[in-house]
């Protein structure tokens, strides 16, 4: 039974959901528990130690749900402590980190930008992968502050938001970057804006199908895969408010969706 059991995902809010769309389209059969910490949203402007207070309370949760595997759809939360939360429990947990690798490999002229939250730039993790990776190339990082919360709000194609894209992608475009990491997981509801306002000539990345094609390979090496040919549920839980996330989580998600309050 334990095959039957369900993926595990959480974010600070709804940016997880990037991640969760790829993970669904690809593992079909699969039911979803989905977490959005909408209420310490964004995790951003949090310490590291906060923001992995809230990933062990809510891998908990998910774990009392009967998670048989945990994915962090969060690029702050496994910079802060994705290495801890391996620690405390024994389920396999995947995480995101920013597409340096594919970035740099993509890049034609060894300019590449990062746009991700003040955590994510700053933490141990990011400049790990940024020695590792960017050998030979120029990274230009922008932390985005509000850029969250404009998802978060369903402000996403809003005029300010706009003005805030080109705030912070004028910078990178001028010193000649042709390849953007959108290094969080909010952002790719973003992505049709950011590509205008780069133009065609810019590629972004970002690393939702190979999280989830991360979570397949791991779920077949623990033998966890469900095989079965009906289709997956959602279940979708808040620390927010249920309305207000959930009307967010239903325009993104696509369909209309009931969301639960859990106060952890």
């Amino acid at each position: 039974m334990t095959r039957q059991r369900p993926i595990g995902i959480f974010d600070s809010g709804v940016g997880g959901l990037s991640v969760t769309g790829e993970i669904r389209r690809l593992l079909p059969a699969e039911d979803i528990i989905y977490f959005a910490d909408s209420a310490y949203c964004p995790y951003g402007t949090r310490t590291p130690g906060e923001i992995n207070a809230r990933s062990t309370a809510i891998c908990r949760f998910l774990l009392s749900r009967g998670a048989k595997i945990i994915v962090v759809a969060c690029n702050t939360a496994s910079i802060a402590g994705l290495d801890l939360l391996r620690q405390q429990f024994t389920v396999p947990i995947v995480g995101m980190e920013p597409a340096i690798k594919p970035a740099s490999l993509a890049t034609r002229n060894g300019k590449i930008g990062v746009l991700a939250t003040g955590v994510t730039i700053n933490g141990d993790r990011f400049h790990s992968l940024l020695e590792k990776y960017s050998n030979g190339v120029t990274v230009y990082t922008q932390p985005c502050p509000g850029l969250v919360e404009a998802v978060e709000s369903g402000q996403a194609g809003a005029p300010a938001t706009r003005l805030l894209l080109q705030q912070y992608l004028t910078p990178m475009l001028s010193a000649g970057v042709n390849t953007i990491v959108l290094g969080c997981t909010h952002y790719p509801f973003l992505r049709e804006a950011v590509q205008e306002i780069c133009g065609p000539g810019v590629r972004l990345i970002d690393t939702g199908q190979a999280v989830a094609r991360q979570v397949q390979r791991v779920l077949q090496q623990h033998d966890l895969q469900r095989t079965t040919a009906t289709t997956g549920t959602e279940l979708f839980f808040t620390s927010g408010d249920p309305e207000t996330t959930g009307r967010v989580i239903s325009i993104l998600w696509g369909k209309q969706v009931q969301v639960r309050k859990e106060k952890l």
